[in-house]
C-alpha cells in the first residue's frame, strides 16, 4: 500500500512543515480554486451559491487554519519543569497504522476535513469520498497536491464501502476511522472492527459523527418571526440534507396559528429548481435513493389519520430529484416523522398545551435515539434555562434564538453524542488530539547509583 510507504517520512517531518501545506491549500481555495471548488459542489451535490459557498470555500478554509493552529497548541503543550535532576517531555506521535475516512456527501468541507485532520497529526490516510461527492472531492485532492501534500499521504480511492471495508477492516496496520454517515453504517463498522480486534496491532480509533433528528422547540414567550426564520432556514436550506436540520419542532398551542400562517406563506414563497437559477432557494435531493424515500414518508403522511400536510407535499423526478419543502403537522408526539431522519425538506410540527412545557421538554429528550442539535425559541430566560438543563444530552450543538445549523468552525465544534456518534467534535482540538498517540519521557540528569534508601541505615 502506497500510504504505508510513505507513512515514515511524513510522520518525522517536522510539524511545522506539514502545516505549511495545509494553510498554502488554505490560501489557494480562498483564492483561485475558490470558483472551481464551489462550482463542483453546486452541480455535483446540488447545492446552490449560498449553501456552495459557507461549505466548500469558507468552511473548509477554516478547517485548514484553524487545525493547524490547534496543531501547534498541542505539539507545544508539556509537563510542568518540577524539581531539579529530571526532563519530562510529551511526544504527541501519529497512530501506528492508518486511518480509513469515510466522509459524505452534503458537505464538501466534511469531505475535506476528514482526511486532512489525521493527516495534519503525521498520519497516513485511505479517503473514500461518497459516490455522489467525488467530483468535489477530487478537486480537494487536486488543491492539496497543489499545496505540496507528499504522494502517498492522502489516498483518494472511488471504490464501493462494503469493498474498501472488506480491505481495510481486516488489515492489520488499520489504526482509526474518522467517519461521517448514517448510524446504521457506523453501527456496523464499529461492530466489524470489533470482531476483527484480534487481527490489529492497537486498539484502533473510531470517531464517527452520524444522523440526527433535530428539534426547535418554542416556547410561549417565542419571538414568532425569529421562530418562524429558524424553521424556515433550518429544516429547508440545503433541502434539509443537513445532519443539523430542522425536522421536528414543538409549537405552543397559544402561537401556533399565527407561526403556522407566516411559516406556511415563507413556504409557499420559495422556488424551486437547479442550482444554476440563483433565484432558487430549494434544489433538487441528492439521488434517486434519497428521492424515494423521502417521497414515501411524504405519501404515508398523505394517508394516514394522525397527520396532515399543510405546506408542500409535491414531488417529482421527472427532469430531476425535486421534493416541495413540506410541512406535516401530526397531533402523535411519537408520529413516524417525528421519531426518523428522514434527511430531506420534511418538517414535521406537533402543538403542545402552555401549561406542559417541562413536559415536553422530558418528550423531546426521549423521542428520539439522536442527539446531535436542537434549538430553544424564547424571550423567558427562565424558560431558556429550564429547557437548556432539560435537554443537557439531548444536542451536542444547543441553540438559544436560532436555528439548529451552521456551526462555526472554532466558535461551535461540532458533533453529538448518543445515537449520533462519537461527539469528537470537528472543528476542535479534541478531535486532532484522537488522531495521535502521547508517549511520556522522563530523562534523568543525576539518576541514582544505590538501590539503598537513607532509612535503610543501622541506627
Amino acid at each position: 500500500m502506497q500510504h504505508l510507504g510513505a507513512k515514515k517520512q511524513w510522520a518525522e517531518m517536522p510539524w511545522e512543515q506539514r502545516a505549511a501545506i495545509f494553510l498554502k491549500a488554505a490560501d489557494l481555495l480562498a483564492g483561485p480554486y475558490r470558483y472551481k471548488m464551489n462550482a463542483a459542489t453546486m452541480l455535483g451535490q446540488s447545492k446552490n451559491a449560498y449553501q456552495a459557498e459557507i461549505d466548500s470555500a469558507c468552511e473548509m478554509i477554516d478547517f485548514l487554519r484553524f487545525n493547524v493552529q490547534y496543531m501547534r497548541e498541542i505539539y507545544t503543550q508539556q509537563p510542568p519543569v518540577v524539581g531539579k535532576g529530571v526532563w519530562n517531555r510529551t511526544e504527541q506521535r501519529p497512530l501506528e497504522g492508518f486511518v480509513f475516512a469515510l466522509t459524505p456527501f452534503n458537505f464538501t468541507a466534511i469531505s475535506g476535513n476528514l482526511p486532512t485532520a489525521p493527516a495534519m497529526m503525521g498520519n497516513t490516510v485511505v479517503w473514500k469520498p461518497a459516490n455522489t461527492q467525488i467530483y468535489a472531492a477530487n478537486v480537494v485532492m487536486q488543491l492539496l497536491i497543489e499545496a505540496g501534500l507528499p504522494a502517498g499521504v492522502i489516498n483518494l480511492v472511488y471504490v464501493s464501502g462494503p469493498d474498501a471495508g472488506d480491505v481495510i477492516f481486516k488489515h492489520a496496520d488499520f489504526g482509526g476511522i474518522h467517519f461521517t454517515g448514517s448510524t446504521e453504517v457506523f453501527k456496523g463498522i464499529w461492530k466489524t472492527i470489533g470482531e476483527n480486534m484480534p487481527l490489529y496491532k492497537s486498539y484502533p480509533r473510531i470517531v464517527g459523527e452520524t444522523g440526527g433528528k433535530d428539534f426547535i422547540i418554542a416556547h410561549k414567550s417565542a419571538d414568532i418571526d425569529v421562530l418562524v426564520t429558524a424553521l424556515a432556514r433550518g429544516a429547508f436550506e440545503y433541502q434539509g440534507q443537513k445532519c443539523s436540520a430542522a425536522s421536528r419542532c414543538y409549537i405552543p398551542k397559544s402561537i401556533f396559528e399565527e407561526v403556522k400562517s407566516k411559516l406556511v406563506k415563507e413556504v409557499k414563497s420559495m422556488k424551486l429548481g437547479p442550482v444554476e437559477d440563483f433565484r432558487n432557494f430549494v434544489n433538487a435531493v441528492i439521488d434517486e435513493k434519497s428521492f424515494d424515500k423521502i417521497s414515501a414518508y411524504i405519501e404515508n403522511a398523505k394517508k394516514s389519520k394522525s397527520a396532515e400536510i399543510i405546506a408542500g407535499g409535491n414531488f417529482d423526478k421527472s427532469k430531476g430529484y425535486f421534493i416541495e419543502p413540506t410541512i406535516i403537522l401530526t397531533s402523535d408526539a411519537k408520529y413516524t416523522t417525528m421519531c426518523e431522519e428522514i434527511f430531506g425538506p420534511v418538517l414535521t410540527m406537533y402543538v403542545y398545551e402552555d401549561d406542559k412545557f417541562e413536559e415536553t421538554l422530558h418528550l423531546v429528550d426521549n423521542t428520539s435515539e439522536y442527539a446531535l442539535t436542537g434549538a430553544i425559541i424564547s424571550q423567558d430566560r427562565y424558560a431558556v434555562d429550564v429547557a437548556t438543563r432539560a435537554l443537557v444530552n439531548s444536542a451536542g450543538n444547543f441553540y438559544i434564538n436560532d436555528k439548529c445549523t451552521g456551526a462555526v468552525v472554532g466558535q461551535q465544534p461540532f458533533g453529538g453524542a448518543r445515537g449520533s456518534g462519537t461527539n469528537d467534535k470537528a472543528g476542535a482540538m479534541v478531535n486532532l488530539l484522537r488522531w495521535v498517540s502521547p508517549r511520556t519521557i522522563k530523562e534523568t540528569f543525576v539518576p541514582a547509583k544505590d538501590y539503598r534508601y537513607p532509612f535503610m541505615e543501622a541506627e
